[in-house]
């Protein structure tokens, strides 16, 4: 059972999946929440950055309040004593989930995940992959069991999107709902 995270920074990794677009928007979202963040970003991540995206890394990390070496596992948020609103894994790669569904804390995204489970605090996963096959379907239901939400973002329409933007934001605000930041990323549904 996750209890509630003290207010303070959200740890945002990134992740080597296809879908870095759904990081950049993640947080340019928590920049305009004023939501403090601490980031670290995967070495594939920075090539799927580069394959995907016109932004650069350093646009990332001006984004973020701080900024970890994936390979730094002394940095504070592999502890912890270093208290956090929690962690949202963006996107997941189901390489990221299977570490973090068998505690193989080699890099600061999955140390930093593992640190967020058992210490009770959310840790939400936006794990990219399709089709997915039994041993991704049991990784996920192992990290829910654990605590983790696993969200993956599957878009809805109900907000009637006209753009890429628009889809991606969405699932975007689906998450950030998962820590109660308000955000204005889409239109709520209010009955038909």
């Amino acid at each position: 059972m996750t209890v509630p995270s003290p207010a303070g920074p959200l740890v945002v990794g990134v992740s080597g999946a296809s879908g870095a677009i759904y990081a950049v928007e993640t947080l340019r979202a928590l920049q305009t929440a004023r939501v403090p963040v601490h980031l670290v970003v995967s070495r594939a991540a920075l090539r799927t950055l580069e394959l995907e995206t016109d932004t650069r890394p350093e646009e990332l990390h001006d984004l973020a309040t701080a900024v970890h070496e994936a390979g730094d596992l002394a940095a504070p948020i592999s502890s912890g004593s270093f208290r956090t609103r929690g962690m949202l894994v963006v996107p997941c790669s189901i390489k990221t989930l299977s570490g973090i569904a068998h505690s193989f804390n080699d890099n600061l995204v999955v140390r930093a995940a593992d640190v967020c489970l058992k210490e009770r605090r959310r840790l939400v996963l936006m794990v990219r992959e399709t089709p997915l096959h039994q041993g991704h379907l049991e990784m996920m239901a192992r990290v829910a069991g654990l605590g983790a939400t696993v969200l993956p973002p599957i878009p809805a329409f109900y907000h009637r999107p006209d753009s890429l933007r628009d889809i991606v934001r969405q699932s975007v605000g689906k998450a950030l709902d998962q820590f109660d930041i308000d955000h204005d990323l889409f239109r709520r549904w209010e009955g038909g």
